[in-house]
């Protein structure tokens, strides 16, 4: 899949991030471990270069893993002399904190592409060996929100955001409903067996084109196997558990979905509106023993909101009003991409802990399903007559 990258890739490209954004503009000694690295294992800065195609990452057999791992040593080497004596609210050290979350995004990325590669394997190889405990059932109830005008974006009390969090402004919402937790397999199966794959009146245009083209008829990495339902983990083929969060959905999924169940999905206002009182410490986040979701800590009557998956909202992905992107290549980070994407929020259980705040915004196209995304229903207040 064009979307995937191969693992050495991934931690090539982390070290090229520190290289290109911080050594090569910082130090004026530096030397490039490898010059043709700069178009090897650059991603999509146009501004920096001629990126070498991504559909065709899988095909580099080289550089190979150890000098790739050469190549990271090299890199750190050079960045721990730079950042002694560096400004704490200069430049140099505001692009190595980037660097870090943005590390911290291809390690969560290394997972969901591995998981794909396995998937593809008839053997269904697991990558890790830990057993998954069932997961007990929990009722689901919708909890009332009063809207009004709200703030929205990070404070710039954080630690960390990202610049597409910003600026931060006034929102006014109106009363609205939010379920306890994300929808779980059972109940997404309860739609398949409604027939809801074969229904174009419950899908978007663009969805249902997609399914015909794709033959989509369940999630992403369900298996019908003599009868019974199997989903594909990272933990190896597991029977479906009805009990844990659907996963692996594109946006036109969890749109029909919704749609069929009389709900709809929240915008990403009111989802960080009922996160911000609550704690993202709570979160389901990459572990040593579960890489799947469960249902998560209940927290102030929801359960989920921060980890598990990522929960797609109604909300385009687009700019915050006053929001500029950075001077330069690395303003391509967030900011062109702000076209024909929808949001995600919350985390999943392969985000790497202390990534997550309620003001995070992450973002792929209405078809993706590789990723760890589900979603959480909400309804309008007065729309008491949606299916349960």
């Amino acid at each position: 899949m064009p979307e995937t990258s191969p693992l050495k890739w991934h931690l090539a490209h982390v070290s090229w991030f520190f290289e290109t954004f911080i050594l090569k503009a910082f130090d004026a000694d530096y030397r490039p471990f490898d010059p043709l690295f700069e178009m090897l294992f650059n991603s999509y800065y146009n501004g920096v270069g001629r990126p070498f195609p991504r559909p065709m990452r899988h095909l580099l057999s080289r550089p190979t893993l150890e000098t790739v791992y050469a190549y990271r040593r090299y890199v750190d080497d050079a960045m721990y002399p730079i950042l002694e004596g560096a400004d704490p609210d200069g430049e140099l050290v505001r692009r190595a904190v980037i660097g870090l979350h943005h590390e911290m995004q291809h390690q969560e990325l290394m997972l969901t592409d591995l998981k794909y590669n396995l998937a593809a394997n008839p053997l269904y190889p697991a990558y890790h060996d830990a057993p998954l405990v069932p997961v007990e059932a929990t009722a689901m109830h919708y909890l009332g929100f009063e809207g009004g005008m709200t703030d929205i974006g990070a404070t710039g009390d954080e630690p960390f955001s990202f610049d597409n969090e910003h600026p931060r402004h006034r929102f006014w919402l109106e009363p609205y409903e939010l379920a306890s937790r994300p929808v779980t397999n059972g109940e997404y199966l309860a739609f398949i067996e409604d027939g809801g794959y074969e229904d174009p009146l419950l899908w978007l245009s663009d969805g249902w084109a997609r399914l015909q083209r794709e033959r989509w008829t369940h999630p992403l990495y369900w298996r019908l196997i003599d009868g019974e339902w199997f989903e594909f983990t990272l933990h190896g083929l597991q029977l479906l558990d009805g009990n844990r969060p659907a996963v692996h959905l594109s946006y036109y999924e969890a749109e029909a979905y919704a749609r069929w169940l009389g709900g709809r999905l929240p915008t990403e206002q009111e989802w960080e509106h009922a996160a911000a009182s609550r704690s993202p410490d709570t979160g389901q986040y990459v572990h040593a023993n579960c890489l799947h979701p469960d249902v998560g800590r209940e927290q102030d009557g929801i359960r989920g909101l921060y980890g598990g998956v990522w929960e797609w909202t109604a909300s385009p992905y687009v700019a915050y009003p006053g929001y500029r992107p950075a001077a330069g290549a690395i303003g391509e980070y967030n900011g062109k991409f702000m076209c024909n994407q929808q949001v995600l929020r919350g985390g999943s259980c392969v985000t790497p802990p202390g990534h997550m705040r309620a003001s995070y915004r992450n973002f792929f196209y209405p078809p993706d399903r590789w990723q760890f995304s589900g979603l959480r229903l909400a309804r309008d207040v007065g729309n008491r007559g949606a299916r349960t």
